[in-house]
């Protein structure tokens, strides 16, 4: 008997933790590469990536023409060359290869440097705004849509959008859905 009431009382208990926490859930989603997009700092932060990244392109491109230059001039020259100054050519050919090939990687992980340190302060941004959204509009969790990696989002109502209060939060215009 003392089991089947304790087993009603925790019950009821569970039903009423459940209830009262139905009751303080508000959901909410934004996608805050489309915030992103629509902020001031967006563009000059395209025109700065855009920028380095043509500064490394140029610069690996130098590197290769450089090295077309020495190839060239080693299949025109190298049947008159002795084995030690052939032997040199070739070997300076190969290291500017492997030079070009690490300034490649280098390139490559220096641009997502450049971009994440570019886009730390704004998505920090972006984050605060979402925080203060939340709390004043009493959201419980508001999740990424649209992120690769970070949709978790399988049914959403456009209600529940938040986009457009981070957006003034962050003291921009929300475009209209014309």
């Amino acid at each position: 008997m003392k089991a089947k009431t304790l087993l009603v009382i925790v019950m009821l208990m569970a039903g009423a933790i459940h209830v009262s926490a139905q009751d303080n859930l508000k959901i909410g989603y934004t996608n805050a590469d489309y915030v992103l997009s629509l902020m001031p700092e967006a563009k000059q932060i395209d025109a700065e990536l855009k920028a380095y990244e043509k500064q490394l392109q140029n610069q690996i491109q130098a590197k290769y023409n450089n090295l077309q230059e020495k190839m060239t001039d080693y299949q025109t020259n190298a049947g008159s060359w002795d084995d030690l100054i052939r032997s040199d050519k070739e070997q300076e050919i190969q290291t500017l290869q492997q030079n070009i090939q690490q300034f490649s990687q280098d390139a490559e992980t220096q641009m997502a440097k450049k971009r994440n340190t570019l886009l730390k302060p704004v998505y920090e941004k972006i984050g605060k705004a979402i925080e203060d959204v939340a709390v004043e509009n009493n959201y419980s969790h508001i999740f990424s849509a649209g992120s690769p990696g970070f949709d978790v989002l399988l049914y959403a109502r456009e209600q529940d959008d938040v986009s457009d209060l981070i957006l003034k939060k962050l003291g921009i215009t929300p475009p209209s859905d014309n």
